[in-house]
Parts: structure tokens; sequence; C-alpha cells
């Protein structure tokens, strides 16, 4: 067993993952386990499946200071990125080719020992983050390791190595070079993993948000961006306390809280166009997800609801008449409705909007219908609704109807 699993049992909590390396070919991993299945170009690699989990299984990679360029199976861009990665050597080779000491640790089940090369458990008994080799060019192999490292100083509480730390902001701009695919999967690893708040002070920090979330960071750059900062940090604190408490997030909810910012300003340029509000909100996300999609790629089974329930957000608007009954029964309220909240809480929404949509979901649904003919207070910021006057029959010039 490698990597974090190890790490983890020796700080005393339970691997999430648990990690296999040997110096079998993935081929024969393969033909070993039946219920297995090869995946990747990038890294061969072998997931074996038990029910719904599966165990990562990798061959020992060969030291990339010993690889000839010209194999087939090892290639690097021009800026000295990996691309390709299948060439196999020792344990000794191995660990050399891992990204922190703390990771770097090889448990071996033979005798229960644990193998250390490099320092990795003093490192964890300290709390320090240290990368394997010289920083810079390990982080132009991937610049994914930058943000791996920001997600484990978030997770474990550790502080980075100075010399590790040093080369983060200047080659910030690699991530930009990663694909946007894999990009999605780190996100979700940054985000959704109990420790969403300190990933984002972290990721801003060191300057790696602005590539992960261009228009994001343009917005949270502007002098009046008080409000779209503080419904993130609420939305992701409350992240935090979710999974801490074991209920189900969503990536849907997470993108549209860290992209609600640009929708909503370029929305109020549509609408200052002319457009209809709820129209302007459908196409300023349509054109902000797109873009976003260079970065960070969202797919269509997260981005369509999120698009819906953005779009919801001018019909909470609405608080009198069957409109509500309509709104309350639509299978994503739920998640507009949290949204609302967390509008209502960052200061962009009256708090009594969003209080009264919370008292109406207390009632009966035969309450919730007398909403349409007996109107409760309107909150404020609700408009007024016109009534509408019955026009009037043309009379016939001898007074009949």
């Amino acid at each position: 067993m490698v990597g974090g699993g190890v790490r983890d049992l020796l700080l005393g909590r339970e691997p999430k993952d648990i990690d296999v390396v040997t110096d079998a070919l993935p081929e024969q991993v393969r033909q070993l386990f039946r219920n297995s299945r090869l995946i990747g170009r990038r890294f061969r690699l072998v997931h074996v499946h038990f029910g719904s989990d599966y165990v990562e299984v990798a061959t020992f990679r060969a030291n990339a200071d010993e690889v000839d360029e010209d194999d087939a199976d090892h290639e690097r861009d021009h800026g000295g990125r990996i691309l390709r990665d299948n060439v196999y050597g020792s344990i000794e080779d191995d660990v050399w080719r891992r990204d922190f000491t703390a990771n770097a640790l090889y448990y071996n089940i033979a005798d229960f020992s644990i193998w250390d090369y490099c320092g990795g458990a003093a490192d964890v008994r300290d709390g320090v983050l240290r990368l394997i080799g010289d920083p810079e060019t390990r982080y132009r192999e991937d610049p994914v390791r930058m943000l791996r490292a920001a997600r484990f100083a978030a997770k474990l509480g550790f502080r980075l190595e100075p010399a590790s730390e040093a080369p983060m902001r200047e080659l910030a701009s690699l991530v930009s070079q990663v694909p946007a695919a894999r990009l999605f999967e780190e996100v979700l690893k940054l985000f959704l993993s109990g420790h969403a708040a300190i990933s984002f002070d972290l990721l801003q920090h060191y300057g790696l948000f602005r590539h992960l979330f261009p228009a994001s960071d343009r917005v949270l750059s502007e002098e009046q961006a008080g409000d779209f900062r503080m419904l993130i940090q609420q939305a992701l604190n409350n992240t935090d306390k979710r999974i801490a408490d074991g209920l189900p997030v969503t990536p849907a909810f997470l993108f549209a809280v860290l992209l609600w910012g640009p929708i909503r300003e370029l929305a109020a340029v549509k609408l200052a166009g002319g457009m209809s509000e709820f129209a302007s909100l459908g196409e300023a996300a349509d054109e902000v997800i797109a873009a976003q999609q260079e970065s960070v790629s969202i797919p269509r089974r997260f981005f369509i609801p999120m698009r819906e329930m953005l779009a919801m957000q001018p019909r909470f608007k609405n608080t009198q008449g069957k409109r509500v009954s309509r709104l309350l029964s639509h299978p994503r309220f739920r998640a507009a409705y949290d949204f609302l909240l967390l509008r209502s809480q960052a200061g962009e929404v009256d708090p009594e909007l969003a209080q009264w949509w919370t008292e109406i979901q207390t009632r009966t649904p035969e309450q919730q219908g007398q909403n349409a003919s007996t109107p409760v207070a309107r909150p404020a910021g609700a408009p007024r609704k016109r009534r509408r006057r019955r026009p009037r029959k043309a009379t016939a010039p001898d007074g009949n109807g």
C-alpha cells in the first residue's frame, strides 16, 4: 500500500482510498482480477472493483532522469509537462516519481513495516508538506501538483515547506495548460471533500483561483464584489458542514455559487438593454458557462440543473397567486430556495423575502393553495401585483348590450 492511505493511518485517520503499487504490469494485474479494468492513457492504471468501491493499482514507475527521451511510452511537451508516462522500474525508482514526501510512504503487508526513502514519516509527524526533487521542475512536470499542494495543506492542516511554496505564484499560470476535464475532477476534490473554505483561501493566496475561474476572479477583484465574496464564503462553509454531517452535496450547486458573480453582472447588462429579467439571466448563464468550459469543464448533467436553479431566482419575487404553488412543486425548488437563502445572507436579497418562502413551506398543501385567493402580507422587495380590469362591453345605441 502506498501514498495517502499510509499517511492517513500515521495521522490516526481512516483512509478514504487505498492505493496499491506493484512490480506487476497493468496487463498482468488485469489478468489476475476479473473484477478489474484498465484505465488512463497518460498513466496506465488498474481499478480492481469490490462492489461500488475499488482499489487503484499502479506499476512502479521508472526514474524520470533515466528514461529515454525517444521512448514512445514517455512524452513531454516543450515546457516539461509530462503528457505520457508508462515506463516502469523498481520501487527505488518509483519513490522519486511521487509528489510529496508525506505521500511517498510504502506499507509492506508481508512484515507490517513502513518503507520510508525520503523522510516522509518525519514530515507527517511535523506537519510539513515537502515536494520530492526540485520544486519548479516538479510543478512544470505536472501543474496539478500546485492544486494538490493547496488541497493537502487545507485537508491536513500542514504547512508548505518554504522551497516547495516559493515558485507557486510565479508558475500558477501553468494550470491553464491542464486539460479542462482533468481540472473538473481536481475542483471537486478541492471543494467537496470537507475543507472547501480554506481551499478557496489558499487558491486565491497562491494566484491559482484566477486560472480555474477567470471570470469569477475578475468580479471578486472589483470593489463592489463584497456580497459575491460573502456568498462564496457562506456557501463553502455550509458545504463543509454538510459533509461533516454526512449530508449530500452536488457539483451543480457548487458551480452555481462560484459563477454567480459574472452571471449576475452580465445579466444586469442584458436587462439594461431591454431584455426581460428571466431571459437575461438565462442567456447570461449560458454565456458564462460556455466560457468557463475553456478553463474547468462542467459536464452537461451538472450545468443543466445549475442553469435551471439560477433561472428560477426572479420567480421568487412572485408571492401571490398560483405561481407560488407552481414554484413550490418545481423539481429544482429546494436547490433554488437554498440559493435564495445564500443571496439573502450575503445582503443581495431582502431577508423578509427569504423568510416568506421559508414560512410558506411550513403550511399544508391546502394552506399553500389558499395563497392563490388569500394573499399573505407582501414582503419587502416583492412587486405589487396589478389588478386586471375587465374590458367593458360595447353598448348599442338603443341601450341594450
